[in-house]
């Protein structure tokens, strides 16, 4: 297999070209090149909080977790968490900014890599991918939904955030709709765009129940994108 992140080079030469202080800019949290507002950004947060049902007794990993930007404020709601990214760049902003007291928050990490590693912690209850697990191939991805269940015996809750709805791909691209192929490589703008009924394929194989929901319409990416809430499937020993 491929890394995860097949753009990860252009991926970090992306957060180093952006000023130190532009935090979502780094992980392209961006509308029409600028910054995403301050509503939007509390609206990630307070909803996959809750589709976690993240709790004070939780940890929790966060795979792609970018400069942390996000991270720290989930993390903020449980007893414990661990961010994983495969930029050394924002790893470095991320432990700086937000980690100064604990280098081992921030892991500099391929996702998959770091699910199959000897130093994997085994307590995480809950586990986080927002707006990127579309940069991995299907293949991938569902090697990395497989590590979870198999790797992380505490999970009861992973959110998948942010996924390209490719039933609703000409609402964000019009006319200027781009060739299946497009749709479907990791190393797109955008990533592979998912039919929700592939994804929760996708999930169910891995060993995942999975149900899709879409964000409130004032979110700014509602009427294209879903997420994915997976919890372990009735019955399924591993």
């Amino acid at each position: 297999m491929k890394r995860s992140r097949p753009e990860n080079d252009s991926y970090d030469a992306h957060a180093r070209s952006c000023a130190p202080d532009d935090l979502w800019g780094q992980v392209k949290r961006t509308l029409g090149g600028a910054p995403l507002e301050s509503d939007q950004i509390q609206l990630i947060l307070d909803c996959t909080a809750a589709a976690l049902e993240l709790s004070e007794d939780d940890v929790l990993l966060d795979l792609c977790c970018g400069n942390g930007a996000l991270s720290t404020h989930w993390f903020a709601r449980c007893t414990d968490g661990v961010g994983v990214d495969a930029s050394p760049y924002l790893i470095e902003i991320a432990r700086s900014r937000f980690a100064a007291d604990s280098q081992e928050r921030f892991q500099l990490s391929e996702v998959l890599d770091y699910l199959l590693s000897s130093t994997l912690r085994s307590d995480f209850t809950k586990a986080v991918c927002y707006g990127s697990l579309q940069y991995l191939s299907p293949e991938r991805a569902g090697a990395v939904l497989s590590a979870l269940r198999s790797n992380c015996p505490r999970l009861s809750r992973v959110f998948i955030g942010n996924i390209p709805d490719r039933d609703r791909s000409a609402a964000f691209f019009g006319a200027n709709m781009p060739s299946p192929d497009t749709l479907d490589t990791p190393r797109s703008a955008i990533g592979v765009w998912h039919t929700q009924r592939d994804f929760i394929a996708l999930a169910r194989k891995s060993g995942w129940d999975c149900r899709t929901r879409v964000m409130p319409p004032e979110f700014y990416a509602a009427h294209y994108r879903f997420d994915a809430i997976l919890t372990p499937q009735a019955g399924d020993v591993l």
